[in-house]
């Protein structure tokens, strides 16, 4: 017996729950926005544009740091703090993916207990599927939703491989870096890129024997900041010492996030900022476009196996496998 087809989806009614700020709705969108299948890309794209004018109110926050550091205990403990405060606080949480499935392998919700069950928080882990540097192409969408859902605090956590870095710190208005104390052999290990688009270093775990280490990488920290950050603009990148897990300093570090961001707002930074962003936003979705049409294009399934060995091999260079590409795509 054949099904009957799914009735189409009323976008005007998700929209309106989630202005409302219904969390199955919401769900129900961002699920769309990460899918992969084209008539439901089209359904998100038609909902947030939709949504846009609800958009944009919102401090948005990057979060990253290697592995150990504490990225979820301390976005735990300051979301805590913040929803108490009285603001809606959503974690985007970029998480590896599996391989084979696509699907996050993290248990964030695991690993953040409190704002997991805390009404005025909403974590959502965010499956990076491959993308550059493990930062999910849907992010920015999901954050857009997130926004028109009524939460003003949006954090974006990072796994801090890679290119993820700099890439999440280009969709959101301030960064920020969190460090181990013991600076030594860490301090070596700073890679140029992240110190240049940090806006806030917290340095982490700055409570029992650790805070004499935290305090010294701090001071390490500052003398890298002067040397390696980019100069110029309404802030200046700062450092300081805190402790998610003792909740220690963790209102002298958002009072700095928030400072970051109205010296920028005040200056006229904060508005060209997400200008650019999303310009370089909407030519990124057009390479990604264009990457999946190389991939589905049959003009190139039956040739490009035999330019890709030849380049391998040595016996073609790039060069020339590359324009031969755009020829037979009419380039």
């Amino acid at each position: 017996m054949q099904s009957s087809p799914r009735p189409a989806l009323d976008l005007e009614d998700l929209a309106a729950r989630i202005r409302r700020g219904e969390r199955a709705a919401l769900a129900r969108a961002i699920t769309l926005a990460e899918s992969r299948r084209a008539d439901h890309q089209a359904d998100a794209r038609a909902l947030v544009q939709a949504l846009l004018p609800e958009t944009g109110k919102a401090i948005r926050v990057g979060v990253t740091g290697v592995p150990g550091v504490g990225k979820s205990t301390t976005i735990d403990a300051l979301g805590s703090r913040l929803t108490t405060a009285g603001h809606k606080v959503a974690v985007l949480a970029v998480d590896p993916s599996s391989t084979r499935t696509g699907g996050s392998i993290l248990g964030d919700k695991t690993r953040m207990a409190r704002l997991a069950l805390d009404r005025a928080a909403y974590v959502r882990p965010s499956p990076s599927a491959g993308t550059l540097g493990g930062v999910a192409a849907k992010t920015r969408e999901s954050m857009l939703l997130l926004e028109a859902a009524g939460f003003d605090v949006i954090l974006v956590e990072t796994v801090g491989i890679g290119q993820s870095e700099t890439a999440v710190a280009d969709m959101t208005d301030v960064f920020l870096v969190l460090m181990l104390p013991g600076a030594g052999d860490e301090l070596q290990g700073i890679k140029k890129g992240v110190i240049e688009v940090a806006d806030i270093i917290a340095v982490n775990k700055a409570d029992g024997d650790g805070a004499t280490r935290a305090k010294d990488a701090a001071a390490d920290y500052s003398a890298a900041l002067r040397i390696l950050s980019g100069a110029g603009g309404a802030w200046i990148p700062e450092v300081l010492t805190i402790s998610g897990r003792e909740d220690m300093r963790l209102d002298v570090l958002w009072d700095r996030v928030v400072a970051c961001r109205d010296a920028r707002e005040r200056a006229g930074e904060l508005k060209t900022r997400r200008e650019k962003q999303q310009v370089r936003w909407m030519w990124t979705m057009v390479e990604a476009r264009f990457r999946e049409r190389l991939a589905e294009d049959p003009r190139l399934a039956a040739r490009v196996p035999a330019l890709e060995r030849d380049v391998a091999s040595g016996e073609l260079a790039p060069t020339v496998a590359a324009d031969e590409i755009a020829k037979v795509l009419g380039f």
